[in-house]
């Protein structure tokens, strides 16, 4: 078994694992318990009472984070013609179709976020291992494949801090909130955000409790737990 640190295990020490913490009571004792030299990301993990294997019980959105992630996300737009000159003006980084398809197909990846016209999901579709594994592919489900139109409003809700969440194999959903250096009080918008799409996302399959616990931790630091009820009660209303 790898040992930590001193640091960490002083970290851990902030924390009393058998607690269920106000969410800013979390908050700010995750920002406290961060120890590193970088601006560590602050994410949310929540156990869900649904099965990952059964279609009727998939939870999969999107959150617009009110204080984006703290990073500059950079926008891949696959679109041709009117489109593609839309997503220019829009100020998407990349633009284009085949061009930008072999490159991926090359290894490149340097990019935060993919949009594409629905047009070009034939040609895109050949990316999909590739993408998928990084969680990038366009889904229309994610808001990533729209109408040449509406091109502008994605690729802004992309650079302000929109945050896709899917749940994973083990019944887990991983969100990022932002960076250890926001205000608390901007990390707490943020994760109200998210707990209200998550909460909008229930699927009609889901039986029972839909989420059975719910911490915050960062980057490097420990896990803090959230006492449910007032996490689950939070509203941007």
């Amino acid at each position: 078994m790898a040992k930590h640190g001193k640091k960490y295990n002083e970290a851990v020490g902030l924390v009393d694992k058998d607690k269920l913490y106000l969410p800013m009571e979390a908050i700010e004792l995750a920002k406290k318990a961060a120890y590193t030299k970088f601006d560590e990301t602050v994410e949310l993990h929540l156990r869900m009472g649904v099965d990952p294997r059964d279609a009727t019980q998939q939870v999969r959105g999107v959150a617009l984070l009110p204080h984006g992630l703290g990073k500059k996300v950079r926008v891949l737009v696959f679109s041709q013609g009117e489109a593609a000159r839309n997503a220019e003006t829009a100020g998407a980084e990349f633009v284009g179709g085949d061009d930008l398809i072999k490159k991926i197909e090359g290894g490149w990846l340097d990019f935060d976020v993919t949009i594409a016209t629905p047009d070009m999901m034939g040609k895109v579709g050949r990316l999909g291992k590739i993408l998928g594994r990084k969680g990038l592919m366009p889904n229309p489900k994610s808001g990533t494949v729209v109408a040449a139109e509406d091109l502008p409003r994605a690729i802004n809700e992309a650079r302000q801090g929109r945050v896709e969440f899917k749940l994973d194999r083990t019944a887990i959903i991983h969100v990022s909130l932002g960076k250890v250096s926001f205000e608390a009080d901007k990390l707490m918008d943020n994760l109200t955000a998210v707990i209200e799409a998550i909460s909008r996302a229930k699927p009609s399959g889901a039986k029972g409790q839909y989420i059975k616990t719910a911490s915050l931790t960062t980057t490097m630091g420990p896990g803090v737990n959230l006492d449910l009820k007032p996490t689950l009660s939070l509203t941007s209303s």
